[in-house]
Parts: C-alpha cells; structure tokens; sequence
C-alpha cells in the first residue's frame, strides 16, 4: 500500500482576510469535504492535523477554514500544499477501484509473464483512465484501464497483470 495519508484536495489560495482557503478538490466527490472531522496539511513530507470549522461546495471548488488558521497570512502559508485524509477515514472504494497513490509504482506485466515495466503515471482526462508504464528500456507504454484488459491487480503485491492478446489492440509504445 502507498501512504498512510491520502491526497483529496490542493490549497490554491487564501479567499478573504479571515483565513478561508479556496482548495482544488483530488476526489470524485466534494461532497464529501462537508464530512471531514480532521484533515492534514502535507509540507515536505510531514502531515499537520487540522478539525475543518467551515466548508463550502461551490461550482468553482471547495472553500474551508481550518481552526487555528485565522488569518490572510496564515492561509497565504498554507498555498501549494496537499489537504489529506488518513487511510483510517478515506472512502471505502468499491471492488475493482483503487487510489491512484496505491497504483503508482507497481510493477506491470502481461498475461505470458513478459515484464513491461513500471506503472509511473495515470492520466485522467476523460472517461477511462490511461495508465503510463516506464519500460526497462526508458520507453513508455499507453494503454486504458479497460476491464477487458486488466486481468488482475494486486495492490499488496504491487503487481498489474495485463491480458497480452487485448494489449496490442489498444497501447500506444513510444521509444
């Protein structure tokens, strides 16, 4: 498993003089920063509790304040930096789901055992997810995370396995 603590928002700016912050919501849902007891600050790999006091789900995004974060300058401090969930309160995903931080850094192989390298980004532009694989050669592997495709994912090995006959059909091998 990847990090104890899970990205769902990032802190784009102070809104206002009485610390407000405006946040980029990382999550499916922004509903969901209205339940949170406790969030985390990330800064240089170092989590800050905070208990949210107020939030407010606009079109626009996300916008909170943190107790002890009472003023412009202290919410200025706090601009660039990660919001975070710890694993223990996360969302329950359902089977067949997983965060991307779990996913990153697992080794990917087809279904014949051939090793095509690690899985290094996850692009989510549009409906279906595109995984970036990093071969061992320096070259790159496209592929969307098809349910056809996938044929197993094993977060507590850090293993994708992928169905080698449907991986020709869609990938995109850059040198």
């Amino acid at each position: 498993m990847g990090s104890e603590y899970l990205r769902i928002g990032w802190i784009l700016r102070p809104q206002g003089v009485k610390g407000e912050l405006k946040v980029q919501p990382l999550t499916d849902d922004p509903g969901r920063f209205r339940r949170l007891e406790k969030v985390w600050v990330e800064t240089d790999g170092q989590y800050q509790p905070h208990t949210p006091r107020g939030v407010s789900v606009r079109a626009d995004g996300v916008y909170l304040t943190l107790e002890g974060i009472e003023s412009r300058n202290a919410a200025e401090a706090l601009r660039g930096r990660y919001l975070c969930v710890d694993r223990a309160h996360a969302v329950k995903l359902p089977k067949g789901r997983y965060f991307v931080c779990d996913l990153l850094g697992c080794a990917v192989e087809d279904s014949g055992g051939k090793v095509l390298g690690e899985l290094a980004d996850i692009l989510q532009n549009g409906p279906v997810d595109v995984y970036v694989v990093r071969t061992p050669q320096g070259g790159q592997i496209l592929f969307p995370a098809l349910k056809r495709l996938l044929s197993s994912v094993d977060i507590e090995s850090r293993r994708i396995v992928v169905d080698e006959k449907v991986l020709p059909e869609v990938a995109l091998y850059e040198d």
